[in-house]
């Protein structure tokens, strides 16, 4: 299939062709001073190894005529481009920096050139490199709003959260499009910053922040959820796991155990007894939630929990390939019980060895919730299976078979 490089160079051939005819058709006529200059034969000898893919005489040859011919300058920015997309950042660094070098440069030439050398920077990994251009870029440039995206995922990359909030505002204010989401979850992190520092103070500020004026997010509820818990602010905290269940159902597996612990911890099971009774009435498809997340959290010892379990065990269809399904719903309790609890640890070990989370963007799995997908970089996309995956165990035994 072509490549990027096949057509680049295609199109190399047909102006070099196209040069060529110039040179056949007019060499010979004579140039007044009003008439374009010929062709220059440096440049077409660049391009003669562009086709040859004599990579290093090319650049070569197209560096020394970047300080010589305005009229390649464009074919030199598309080369650059073509290195930094090959992964030959180190030619199209030095093609970028031979642009912005011209003393005679144009200043949208200019600010091209630098734009194009942040990239550079960035894709070569020098994040330091790459802020310093973009932060010029966007300080009037043409380029200011692409500055100011690259400048919140250098930000982001970096943990530079009240930098990407700085950054995320003037881009509200350029592009006209809402970064709420986003400025919201920086909020977020420097709450959690501050709280894994004890400064529940400036935790508690920065949530508030996070809330006021934006859409709420489930991570900013769960993080004064957190926030009041390690203040032994018990009935805050539990007031809030509550909301989120209610509210956020796919935040079960992060909240759940956190009821558990707090209602445990106070000596108050019965009352989450009696909470968990009165949500299912109201919403029975929330079983299946509670089900996984006590398996995956190995949670047990509250009734109306177990028998979440209990029921999903009884009635997921993959286990039959696995368990003796008559024991399971046999009547004698112990035995029952026994193969309950065995079952139950198993797929808890399953549960904790596979990704319990994807992203619905892209599809991204990952064991532990991410609020910023690592693949696609959308924030709070991540939802959890609300089943225990047994794909890798299906295949070892299929294979064993």
């Amino acid at each position: 299939m072509p490549t990027e490089s096949t057509f680049f160079l295609a199109g190399l051939f047909l102006l070099l062709a196209a040069a060529g005819w110039a040179l056949g058709r007019f060499g010979e006529r004579d140039y007044d001073e009003a008439a374009a200059p010929p062709p220059n034969i440096d440049y077409l000898k660049g391009l003669n190894f562009l086709l040859n893919e004599q990579t290093d005489q090319a650049l070569e040859h197209f560096l020394k005529m970047v300080r010589v011919d305005d009229r390649t300058i464009e074919t030199h920015f598309a080369l650059g481009s073509l290195f930094r997309r090959r992964g030959e950042i180190d030619r199209a660094i030095r093609i970028h920096q031979n642009i912005i070098a011209r003393p005679d440069l144009a200043s949208e030439q200019r600010d091209q050139a630098l734009f194009s050398l942040a990239k550079d920077y960035l894709r070569a990994g020098l994040l330091d490199r790459a802020e310093k251009l973009f932060v010029k870029l966007s300080q009037g440039s043409r380029y200011q709003v692409e500055a100011l995206e690259q400048l919140c995922r250098i930000y982001e990359q970096e943990h530079e959260w009240q930098k990407a909030i700085d950054a995320g505002q003037k881009l509200e204010v350029l592009s006209g499009r809402s970064l709420e989401l986003e400025i919201a979850h920086y909020y977020c992190e420097l709450a959690e910053q501050a709280a894994a520092n004890k400064d529940y103070s400036a935790a508690r500020a920065f949530v508030k922040k996070a809330q006021s004026g934006r859409p709420r997010t489930h991570r900013g509820a769960l993080t004064r959820a957190e926030i009041a818990r390690d203040t032994d602010d018990t009935k805050t905290a539990l007031r809030l796991y509550h909301r989120i269940i209610d509210e956020n159902t796919y935040l079960m597996t992060e909240a759940l155990p956190q009821l558990v612990r707090t209602y445990s911890k106070e000596g108050a099971t019965d009352q989450l007894e009696r909470s968990l009774e009165a949500a299912l009435k109201k919403n029975p498809d929330l079983k299946t939630d509670i089900a996984y997340s006590a398996i995956v959290n190995n949670i047990g010892g509250v009734k109306v929990i177990d028998d979440c379990v209990e029921e999903y065990l009884l009635h997921e269809p993959t286990l039959a390939e696995f368990v003796d399904m008559q024991i399971i719903g046999a009547e004698d309790s112990a035995e029952r019980s026994a193969a309950l609890a065995r079952v139950r640890s198993a797929l808890c070990k399953i549960a904790q060895s596979t990704p319990r989370y994807q992203c619905k963007e892209c599809g991204f799995s990952s064991q532990r919730l991410l609020w910023q997908c690592p693949s696609c970089k959308d924030w709070e996309t991540q939802r959890p299976f609300s089943r225990v995956q047994f794909d890798s165990l299906l295949q070892r035994s299929h294979s064993a078979a």
